[in-house]
């Protein structure tokens, strides 16, 4: 039976450390450690941790603020487990999660692993809604969290884990962030470990709680896969272009009516197919129409802030602009 270690990197949000640890105390599977690395934050949460010493076998780290890759770094180095889990701040995790994970790793190991995110019963419209968008075929192609990838899984550091020899051939994370665990997954790929996904090892992701929070987070993930393309070019696929040439696409409609009304028709007709398919497939699967209304504006949201931040920081990488230091 391996020991785990679960790793927290958090910055300025002790209640969502409080209920991510509150879940963790209810695991079936009990072999496990959890960290909590403070990043330099102002409002810390060591007193929230406190509360869990009875409950779980919990270490508190305070370190200065470098980004997440290089906390969960700092992390990966005082574990003393064999497989190292590192979640964000804002999840909550299932009863059985390190169940799940360690009767899939017995039955089929892998190096590296990811799970996919799910909105709770519990979540907000608001917070439903952005959850159906990140998932969506209509803005992600459905592959968040799913095994319609091209070529081998890559994991992402909301939910993932490592065999402890990941670590140690890899050395963790080189980017503190903008893009750190597109580019470490792509390295642990390179170095001949097997990665998948684990499907039934899922997470409640809260993610942001208003469309304005949302919109800056996807604006730093679409400068994100920029940053990750000026160290692997190949990363950067057709699939990665979808947003930015939405918000071209949308820029453009929006001039049609001074030169073309042919295009006007023909451009309306197509947003307002888009806007009724998104509206009828988030509203049967949440079961709610008021989420389905909130999931066009989520969709909108995501794909205007990713192709805003793909498009600028794309043209920072073209200018020669410095893109985030490497560890």
């Amino acid at each position: 039976m391996r020991k785990y270690s679960v790793v927290v990197p958090v910055y300025n949000r002790p209640d969502e450390i409080d209920e991510l640890l509150s879940s963790l105390t209810a695991q079936t599977f009990t072999n496990f450690e959890v960290l909590v690395i403070e990043d330099g934050s102002t409002k810390k949460c060591d007193q929230v941790v406190e509360k869990y010493r009875d409950q779980l076998e919990i270490r508190y780290f305070f370190k200065e603020n470098s980004g997440q890759g290089f906390s969960r770094n700092y992390g990966y180095k005082r574990a003393k487990g064999d497989y190292f889990v590192v979640f964000d701040s804002d999840c909550l995790i299932p009863k059985d999660y390190l169940e799940k994970v360690e009767r899939h790793l017995n039955q089929q190991y892998l190096d590296a692993y990811g799970g996919p995110d799910r909105a709770h019963p519990n979540f907000t419209p608001v917070q439903k809604a952005i959850s159906y968008s990140m998932t969506s075929v209509f803005t992600t192609g459905g592959i968040r969290g799913s095994k319609k990838h091209l070529g081998p899984f890559h994991p992402r550091s909301f939910n993932m884990g490592i065999s402890r020899e990941v670590f140690a051939k890899t050395q963790g994370y080189i980017l503190p962030k903008m893009g750190e665990d597109i580019e470490f997954s792509i390295r642990i790929i390179e170095n001949g470990f097997k990665t998948g996904l684990i499907e039934e090892a899922f997470v409640y992701h809260k993610r942001r709680t208003n469309f304005i929070r949302f919109f800056r987070q996807l604006h730093f993930f679409g400068r994100a896969r920029i940053n990750v393309s000026r160290f692997f070019p190949g990363e950067l696929r057709l699939i990665h272009t979808f947003p930015p040439l939405f918000l071209i696409a949308l820029v453009v409609f929006l001039t049609t009516p001074f030169w073309s009304v042919l295009l006007l028709k023909v451009g309306s007709s197509l947003l307002l197919l888009f806007i009724v398919l998104i509206f009828l497939d988030a509203t049967f699967k949440n079961r709610s129409l008021w989420v389905g209304v909130l999931s066009i504006l989520a969709a909108f949201t995501q794909l205007i802030a990713y192709g805003v931040g793909f498009l600028t920081e794309g043209w920072r990488k073209i200018t020669g602009k410095k893109q985030f230091p490497k560890q």
